[in-house]
């Protein structure tokens, strides 16, 4: 029975007919490993970018639903493009938008969640030696309405049909040669990282990695689907394996140090200290679709018997937060509501953190030696966070990638165009 293989090409991958060539190239090559191809493709280039400008040029607060009807298409030009530069070499190519395929989800706009996909198409193509080109980043309601699955979702696409189809593995091509103990343009002598668990790599996704998205990390450890980071640029390096933490032979205490800019800081003051204030905040803020990082609920003040609940969101999120919270205000009787968008969270993760102490006060002390002031602190087992100021992050990042000994003497090579840092 021949193996199948998933590969997701991302936007800079596919930014114009020439970079489409070459990834039918690469298509094609693993086809003739003997291997049966299902390719997840984004939209090409600054597709979306322009998409996302012309909405807003029309409509300040466009709606949720048309905008995932016009992101939507943007895929729909990168698969029929790449289709046809298979089928132009010589080989037998189909494109499907996730209606055709019955990539079904919850019916959340532009932020949906994968609850089942059909399988039957792709197989009966698949046992045709069909290459099957699918369009990433959306999905179908079982009404039948467009939804897209917010960031990183064609990376979700992707693992979510390696899963559904038993594959091998699912390779995701991007614009690095793997994943990286950090961010290769901040420290240019980061190191790539052979393997990776899904622990780790889901922490570091989650602490601002760009990589990949949490939730294709979630899903493909979930489903134990094997994940491959590789470069577009370079195919026949096999780049990053994530697999199984139990599969790991050896790792250091730290694996790796990341920085996430997207986040917002909110301070609800003054909540009287009485039970159920936190459920009706968060409870609220879930209803909303809001999902909420980093949460420190300070010791009740004797006097006026109130607190501070401090908490971190996507800054994405942060006009929906406000709206919501002020709608709660009269019902918490609570006082003022403060913002700080100009503030960063600084991680370092590694699965060989559990059994060593001293990495959290190394990880104190470094900071602190560089000046950098500490707002809120998290952990988790394999995960240590500290929210700083959004001009000491960089900073931060290099001199905790050096105390842990991250570094390599090459200087990594970085291509294409990557969110901020």
């Amino acid at each position: 029975m021949r193996k199948i293989i998933v590969q997701k090409f991302g936007g800079t991958s596919v930014a114009d007919t020439d970079k489409i060539k070459n990834v039918a190239q690469t298509v094609i090559k693993e086809k003739n490993n003997g291997n049966d191809v299902v390719v997840v493709v984004s939209a090409m280039g600054h597709t979306t970018d322009y998409l996302v400008k012309m909405a807003k040029d029309l409509s300040p607060v466009p709606s949720s639903r048309e905008m995932d009807m016009l992101l939507s298409t943007g895929e729909g030009v990168s698969i029929a493009l790449l289709a046809m530069a298979i089928q132009a070499a010589g080989y037998d190519a189909v494109s499907f938008n996730a209606m055709q395929v019955g990539i079904m989800t919850e019916n959340v706009h532009s932020k949906a969640r994968i609850v089942d996909i059909k399988t039957d198409k792709l197989k009966k193509n698949l046992a045709e030696g069909k290459i099957i080109v699918v369009a990433g980043f959306q999905g179908v309601t079982e009404d039948g309405e467009i939804t897209t699955l917010g960031r990183g979702g064609s990376d979700t696409s992707a693992v979510a049909l390696a899963a559904a189809l038993n594959a091998e593995r699912c390779d995701i091509y991007t614009d690095v040669e793997g994943v990286y103990t950090t961010d290769p343009r901040v420290v240019p002598t980061a190191s790539r990282l052979d393997e990776i668990s899904y622990e780790e790599m889901l922490e570091l996704a989650h602490a601002g990695a760009n990589v990949l998205h949490p939730r294709s990390v979630e899903t493909a450890k979930q489903f134990n689907v094997p994940l491959r980071v590789r470069s577009s640029f370079k195919t026949d390096n096999l780049g990053t394996l994530i697999l199984g933490v139990d599969k790991m032979e050896i790792y250091k205490p730290v694996t790796g140090v990341a920085a996430d800019l997207s986040q917002s800081r909110i301070v609800v003051c003054d909540v009287p200290d009485v039970p159920g204030q936190a459920a009706r905040i968060f409870g609220k803020l879930a209803e909303e679709n809001i999902s909420v990082d980093m949460i420190i609920q300070s010791y009740a003040r004797k006097v006026s018997n109130t607190n501070d609940i401090a908490f971190t969101i996507d800054t994405a999120d942060i006009d929906k937060t406000i709206t919501t919270l002020n709608s709660l205000k009269k019902e918490l009787d609570c006082g003022e509501i403060q913002v700080n968008n100009e503030i960063a969270k600084v991680s370092i993760v590694g699965a060989g953190m559990i059994d060593r102490p001293g990495i959290a006060s190394t990880m104190f002390e470094t900071l602190a030696e560089q000046g950098v002031n500490i707002k809120m602190i998290s952990t988790s087992e394999i995960k240590i966070s500290c929210l700083v100021n959004k001009d000491d992050a960089k900073k931060a990042v290099k001199a905790l990638h050096e105390v842990f000994g991250l570094s390599c003497s090459e200087v990594a090579e970085v291509k294409g165009d990557l969110p901020d840092v």
